[in-house]
């Protein structure tokens, strides 16, 4: 019988090691896998490389990885805001790397490595010191510059509800980065407030299909 369902966060996460590459679902608190970030940070794995739209928020969550001293890389497109303290603190203290990409570039570079493309051509960042070192052409008189897609070993993931084979649906826009990381990682670790039986959920209504998913945990409606 197929079933993807752990026990715990912490039985999900128990394998991650040093210096992994895991994305965060989340724009900003929506859809932020909250819970799986907490049993990561007690699970102890160090000289992470986070990809997340973000660079977390307050003190909770990713921030609070952050805080910890372990994260070695960040690669985001918004790390700076009203709340981001603990990232601002570590960069300027030179404790962090960041690789900054622009917001519809980082969704491509993540939605190509779940696709199998091996790299695209995009007008986004071209002429600006985001484009240094990158390839540049010039198609049809409007300059590109190629980005090449990014790969994960983990992913975590919040979602409404799956089945034990993994099948997903969120709610509202607490889906944003969710499905596409899925794809791009080797792991996807995904929490759910529900775990229904097979055949509950509409086929229609599925976003990220089991085929991408390999741990389940439910641990309820959370915020």
């Amino acid at each position: 019988m197929i079933s993807k369902i752990f026990d715990s966060a912490r039985q999900a996460l128990a394998d991650v090691p040093d210096g992994a590459s895991i994305m965060v679902g989340g724009f900003g608190l929506a859809g932020q896998p909250r819970e799986l970030i907490d049993a990561l940070l007690d699970q102890g794995a160090r000289d992470l490389v986070i990809v997340n739209n973000n660079a977390g928020n307050g003190d909770t969550g990713l921030a609070a990885l952050l805080a910890a001293g372990r994260v070695r890389k960040i690669v985001c497109s918004f790390p700076r805001q009203s709340d981001s303290h603990v990232f601002d603190a570590l960069y300027r203290a030179g404790k962090i790397e960041l690789e900054l990409v622009p917001q519809g570039n980082l969704a491509e570079r993540i939605r190509a490595a779940g696709a199998g493309i091996g790299g695209f051509y995009t007008p986004t960042g071209a002429g600006t010191p985001l484009a240094e070192g990158k390839e540049q052409r010039a198609i049809n008189g409007r300059d590109y510059i190629l980005e090449y897609p990014l790969h994960a070993d983990y992913a975590l993931i919040k979602a409404l509800r799956a089945d034990r084979w993994g099948n997903l649906v969120y709610r509202k826009t607490a889906r944003n980065f969710g499905p596409i990381m899925a794809t791009a990682s080797r792991i996807a670790v995904v929490q759910v407030d529900e775990v229904v039986e097979l055949g509950m959920l509409d086929p229609e209504a599925i976003v990220t299909p089991g085929l991408f998913v390999q741990r389940v945990v439910a641990l309820g409606a959370s915020e």
